[in-house]
């Protein structure tokens, strides 16, 4: 694959460039009257009133019981659920591909999330974020998460500005199973070091997907994100994990990104998980906002995330959020190994 960022400047860190400095976008402006804005840590906006749901939706059970998954499944699935999750995690890669179509300069991510919330109700569905947890349910319908966000940011009245990188998680709930995916996104006009962290990391998803093998451990997936991860000196957020999947939001096996070989639960044909590394430009730990949801980076350098839910097969994974055209959402081409 090709790392390199050909025409370009020398690439500066974003949390390096001096206020003298000639701006990375090639406008020509100083950098304190162009970009400046970027390198200043997300706060939180207002968040509108929850949005609601057709009756005539079906619910994930935590939506009506409270609190979140409390049942367990089998890891491999049936071939009637199998069908459904294919149906259902199309359906939720077209929807993340609208919404991410929508992203622009003074976008706010409440936008976005209007947007998806719609899309999830015309497609039959419901999203699954929305009210899901116990003590302070998920209020929106999409994850949107910016710059040093690592995930599960809450949508509100704040602009996407030009420069930024957003993270847009989407699941969808129909026919009783979830379908999982997300991607991230430059905003405008970004910065060379965070278009590299975007490319690194969906090929971090691709490469960890790629170790999907029936009779081998899990811990192959965060050796595969790991080295790659680190070869290209970015660092792998190590709190959020990956996720089994299908009728239940969160399920076994536990899919961490990094390999400990504690995380050796042997793969099957018909398990079907999530793998969504968290990638990030400095340091790993995070810290949680006083929402009880927004995590963020201790540092306030920027992360990235890919996501896709997949079923282990005799020939490898099979994505099940793969858009029908074949192609990944989110900003960079699609990964080529």
């Amino acid at each position: 694959m090709n790392m390199s960022n050909p025409g370009a400047r020398p690439v500066v860190p974003l949390s390096k460039m001096k206020p003298n400095d000639v701006c990375f976008c090639g406008s020509g402006l100083k950098f304190k009257r162009c970009h400046r804005a970027t390198t200043e840590r997300v706060t939180p906006g207002v968040v509108s009133p929850l949005r609601e749901v057709p009756e005539a939706i079906e619910r994930p059970h935590y939506v009506v019981t409270g609190g979140t998954d409390d049942r367990d499944e089998s890891m491999v699935k049936s071939t009637d659920v199998l069908e459904r999750m294919r149906r259902t995690g199309a359906a939720a890669a077209e929807i993340l591909r609208q919404v991410g179509d929508a992203i622009a300069p003074g976008v706010t991510t409440d936008e976005l999330d209007v947007l998806c919330h719609d899309l999830c109700v015309a497609a039959g569905g419901y999203p699954s974020p929305l009210n899901y947890g116990a003590s302070s349910p998920f209020p929106k319908s999409v994850c949107s998460s910016v710059n040093e966000v690592i995930c599960h940011g809450i949508p509100d009245s704040r602009p996407l500005r030009d420069g930024d990188v957003v993270n847009l998680d989407v699941t969808l709930f129909r026919e009783g199973v979830h379908g999982d995916t997300n991607a991230t996104w430059e905003v405008g006009t970004v910065d060379p070091e965070s278009r590299r962290l975007i490319e690194v990391t969906k090929q971090c998803a691709w490469f960890g997907m790629a170790a999907v093998k029936p009779g081998r451990p899990v811990s192959d997936i965060g050796r595969a994100i790991q080295g790659h991860a680190e070869s290209h000196g970015f660092s792998v957020v190590r709190a959020f994990v990956g996720h089994g999947i299908g009728t239940e939001f969160h399920t076994r096996p536990e899919i961490l990104h990094y390999f400990h070989p504690r995380n050796d639960t042997v793969m099957e044909v018909g398990m079907t998980f999530t793998v969504e590394p968290m990638i990030a430009v400095g340091a790993w730990q995070h810290q949680l906002w006083d929402d009880g949801w927004t995590a963020a980076t201790v540092d306030g350098k920027r992360t990235a995330q890919f996501e896709h839910t997949l079923v282990v097969t005799e020939q490898g994974p099979e994505l099940l959020t793969l858009h029908p055209d074949g192609h990944w959402s989110g900003s960079g081409g699609d990964p080529s190994i």
